[in-house]
């Protein structure tokens, strides 16, 4: 088979429940040129292998096991394994629109100066489940949602970089940066993040750009487990935990740290108090506190372990 124009890559962690719709997703894909879709199966224990090799008849996918874990990793193994120049990234829940790869495709064909690409996320809620009073559009971009118009968007706040579920890199640049660094993005059940955020700020840094593509359309399940309060509580908590690491891996680590997470999580609970009659805005705000507590335990941590050494 001549080589792919561009390498779909699922990475996988015990998620046999929706990795299937999303395999079939990419293999159903109306894509001009050839493409491959490469499966990472990150050390899982359930029917994923089996999930994989229902669909092995088709010479588009190729299975890869990775026993070391975290989404990282699995990123960069899913690189190292794949052959396209272009490598559009989907998540093990999520299922892509018909010309998902096509529609990345030609942006980079289009713009030789593009680095990073993604595109609008919406929800696939559980049948019989609708969106919670108390859940916030914020909050919902913690369940993947991401919208920003109708309209190609080349974005300069890193703030607003895709999502890592709908998600796609250019090799050279990836080359170039040293792959995605195993220090961020999950592990197992924690939440650390932060991954795409830091891509986008080096892109930025060395004049590349990264661009919002609205038709590059995908769905993500919302998980049952997810629609309790303690889950965004944690997944805050970790977020706190990931921009702590990020600015340490920046060189911004250190006491002013302290003073930025105090700031933030007094912030925080001070607009919680203002949003009293509006549940949603509320709790968005009590999450944001709450990740504050984590950003300020991993800086003690670090400052702990600095004066160690």
């Amino acid at each position: 088979m001549p080589d792919p124009q561009i390498s779909a890559i699922i990475c996988t962690h015990n998620r046999d429940t929706y990795l299937g719709a999303a395999i079939d997703s990419l293999l159903a894909q109306e894509f001009a040129a050839g493409f491959e879709v490469v499966v990472v199966d990150n050390n899982s224990s359930d029917r994923t292998r089996e999930v994989v090799e229902q669909r092995l008849s088709d010479p588009r996918l190729k299975y890869v096991f990775e026993p070391v874990l975290g989404l990282s990793v699995a990123r960069n193994t899913g690189a190292k394994e794949s052959r396209g120049e272009i490598l559009a990234y989907l998540d093990d829940d999520a299922v892509a629109s018909s010309r998902w790869l096509q529609i990345l495709y030609s942006a980079y064909e289009n713009n030789s100066k593009i680095a990073i690409a993604g595109g609008k996320v919406t929800l696939l809620w559980p049948q019989g489940i609708q969106q919670p009073r108390w859940l916030s559009p914020g909050l919902a971009g913690n369940l993947g949602a991401y919208d920003l118009g109708d309209s190609i968007v080349y974005i300069e706040q890193p703030g607003l970089t895709p999502r890592g579920l709908n998600y796609s890199i250019r090799r050279s640049f990836l080359n170039e940066i040293g792959g995605f660094d195993p220090n961020l993005g999950r592990v197992g059940k924690n939440l650390l993040s932060n991954e795409e955020l830091q891509m986008t700020e080096l892109a930025l840094q060395r004049g590349w750009q990264v661009a919002y593509l609205p038709d590059a359309l995908v769905a993500h399940n919302v998980a049952p487990e997810r629609l309790n309060r303690s889950w965004f509580l944690n997944r805050g908590w970790w977020q706190g935990i990931s921009e702590c690491y990020r600015e340490q891996l920046a060189g911004k680590a250190g006491i002013g740290q302290l003073q930025r997470g105090g700031e933030r999580f007094l912030r925080g609970l001070y607009k919680s108090l203002q949003h009293l009659s509006d549940p949603a805005e509320r709790f968005d705000k009590l999450v944001y506190a709450y990740g504050q507590i984590g950003y300020l335990n991993a800086a003690i941590q670090g400052l702990l372990s600095s004066n160690k050494k």
